[in-house]
């Protein structure tokens, strides 16, 4: 079993499905809901659990109530939470999020401004022999020391790169691979089209680098050619949380020393089979449910 280290946020989102986007100060009601753990780096650890890797999470808390809950759901999972660190009179994150009829999703986050974002502790206690690090860029100073030690221990060091971005830009620098969606690479480069948005990031960084754009797959550049990996044809439910499970099922794959081209596949495919799940992190698959997936769907062309 490989063991892959991800550094990054942690939340509790509650969720709420609704017809239409609210958009008027008033109540609505909710014909569905759900709790449940959110954020970039602990739905990719538990994305790479449920895919049969071992994940250690790096991220931080605070020591309250919602930090219990989040840790304690992770834990759950199979993933390993000796290096949160929870700070004493603080709060932990956590979200509000609604989503339409269409499967999309608005989100409203809070996170405590007291909330240390120091990651210095981070290089004195960083693990020993993982197959990989993932990094996300809502904890800059995090993403920052586990590339550094992706770099020194020449593994993959991938980062999830969704804005805000630019504040993460020492961690792309040296990363073997950049993982930007949409939002991030425009947020990079400040370029609308998405292939000119690659070919401008590769002259920031020597990374591996794609863009995810959800139904429209995958756009990689690699030694200097552009190419895309087509999405699968689902019928979307909930996309929250696509994204992070795509990273950590990319991840993985790079930690079992398969081709970023397969790595691609087989996240587009886990991230496909959650979108069909409502509640964000609850619908990642396990690594069965996703060879059945690729078995019995193509990608769309």
């Amino acid at each position: 079993m490989v063991q892959i280290v991800v550094a990054g946020v942690a939340v509790v989102d509650f969720v709420f499905k609704l017809e239409d986007f609210p958009d008027r100060a008033e109540k609505y009601r909710t014909h569905d809901a759900a709790i449940t753990g959110g954020g970039c780096g602990a739905n990719a650890a538990v994305a790479i659990a449920r895919l049969g890797g071992e994940a250690i999470l790096v991220s931080r808390l605070g020591d309250d109530p919602v930090g219990d809950m989040i840790v304690r759901e992770v834990e759950d999972e199979g993933v390993d939470c000796s290096l949160v660190k929870r700070y004493a009179g603080c709060k932990s994150s956590f979200s509000s999020v609604f989503l339409n009829h269409a499967g999309e999703r608005q989100i409203v986050n809070y996170r405590d401004p007291n909330l240390s974002m120091d990651a210095d502790w981070l290089a004195a206690e960083f693990p020993s022999g993982p197959g990989a690090v993932l990094a996300d860029t809502r904890w800059p100073q995090g993403a920052i020391v586990a590339m550094q030690a992706a770099e020194k221990a020449g593994i993959p060091g991938i980062v999830d790169a969704e804005a805000p971005v630019l504040d993460s830009t020492p961690a792309i620098e040296i990363a073997s691979h950049v993982a930007f969606s949409a939002q991030g690479l425009r947020d990079f480069t400040g370029t609308d089209s998405l292939q000119d948005g690659l070919h401008d990031a590769a002259k920031k960084t020597s990374a591996w680098l794609c863009v995810t754009d959800g139904e429209n797959g995958v756009q990689i550049l690699a030694n200097g050619v552009s190419s895309n990996i087509p999405a699968y044809k689902i019928k979307a439910v909930d996309t929250l949380g696509a994204g992070d499970v795509w990273h950590g099922a990319f991840a993985l794959l790079l930690a079992e020393g398969k081709r970023e081209e397969q790595a691609v596949m087989f996240a587009n495919a886990v991230a496909a089979i959650k979108c069909t799940q409502m509640g964000g992190r609850a619908g990642a698959p396990d690594r069965t449910t996703v060879n059945t997936f690729m078995k019995g769907n193509e990608p769309c062309n």
